[in-house]
């Protein structure tokens, strides 16, 4: 718990921007956590977890903490479900591995998503149908000014697309300590997601497992995405746009290939990935695999922004800028950053 000073950030975020923390500690429990801001309490504070939804764009002068609350433990079970509670600090890949051994259901197809637990109700996690509300049960969480631990339901968090309320009316007001998960112990499988639904296919399944969706997952999102240690980037940049029924039409009567997906509430959900591919910065040039210096948009998914190595965090959002503006130009759709910009 000791507090260093000029520590670089670049091994804590995954875009691998070397930003430097004035003062940086480490807390593996709430009481760690209290007296780390009770002893720099003037400081602006940063709490820190895997790294993988942020983007530094500048050195932080201040704390920045970095949240290694481990721990899993199953605290209730009935006829259905398993609660499981989470350390915060833990990686959520291998908390999802260790649902997979135990055949617990309901996080099977969030496999491979970059970074923490705590982050996954924050952002309410989701991919390939699924997303975290399907499986939360409640949080506790650690009010920075008054200096308590306040327990959150499913209600509590209102979640959203991307969305909790801690990215808005409480954002840095808290810092997420557990997650307590409901899960299946008799697991109903979810592969209605039309890339599951191929790669089943392609692979030719005979028998449906938790463990077969999970490894379609890893096999999908490896093949379209890149690795954080290998390139430095922080998952899905933009959030997919949402825009109404009418909206869609008339865009797609000028762009009959433009990709949306029905909402529940009459809205559509368009691809941003294809709104960024399909556009670019000069006539003829798409996004898809643009490289200025070493920020650019990955090859294989142009909803991703990379590190090359030696970008700087300016670099990649001022990139980041200017493919929001061209899709707008194109579409007249705005995007919206799912990276936190720090």
């Amino acid at each position: 718990m000791q507090i260093q000073e000029n520590i670089s950030l670049k091994p804590y975020n995954t875009f691998g921007i070397d930003a430097m923390a004035r003062l940086f500690a480490t807390f593996s429990n709430a009481d760690e956590l209290a007296e780390l801001l009770t002893q720099e309490s003037q400081l602006r504070t940063l709490i820190l977890g895997g790294g993988s939804n942020i983007l530094l764009t500048n050195h932080f002068d201040g704390l920045v903490l970095k949240n290694e609350i481990k721990g899993i433990n199953e605290v209730h079970e009935d006829n259905e479900y398993v609660y499981v509670k989470v350390g915060a600090g833990g990686n959520w890949h291998q908390f999802v591995l260790h649902c997979i051994n135990r055949n617990w259901g309901g996080v099977e197809n969030l496999s491979l998503i970059p970074g923490n637990v705590g982050a996954s109700p924050m952002q309410n996690i989701g991919a390939y149908g699924v997303e975290l509300n399907d499986v939360f049960f409640s949080l506790e969480a650690y009010h920075i000014n008054e200096s308590k631990v306040l327990t959150f339901s499913r209600n509590d968090c209102e979640f959203g697309y991307r969305e909790s309320i801690f990215k808005r009316k409480y954002k840095d007001q808290f810092v997420i300590l557990n997650v307590t998960y409901q899960l299946r112990k008799h697991p109903i499988f979810n592969t209605s997601y039309g890339a599951i639904e191929q790669e089943l296919e392609r692979i030719n399944v005979k028998e449906l497992s938790i463990k077969v969706i999970s490894d379609t997952v890893i096999n999908i999102r490896s093949s379209k995405l890149p690795n954080p240690s290998e390139i430095g980037n922080a998952g899905s940049f933009f959030k997919n746009p949402e825009i109404s029924n009418n909206e869609f039409t008339n865009l797609k009567i000028q762009f009959p290939a433009i990709v949306g997906y029905p909402l529940p509430n009459g809205n559509i959900k368009l691809a941003a990935g294809w709104l960024i591919e399909n556009c670019g910065p000069e006539a003829g040039i798409s996004w898809k695999g643009y490289r200025v210096g070493d920020a650019g948009c990955h090859g294989s998914q142009a909803l991703v922004l990379v590190n090359y190595g030696n970008a700087s965090g300016e670099d990649i959002y001022k990139l980041s800028n200017r493919i929001k503006a061209s899709v707008k130009e194109n579409f007249s759709v705005d995007l919206e950053k799912e990276v936190n910009i720090l």
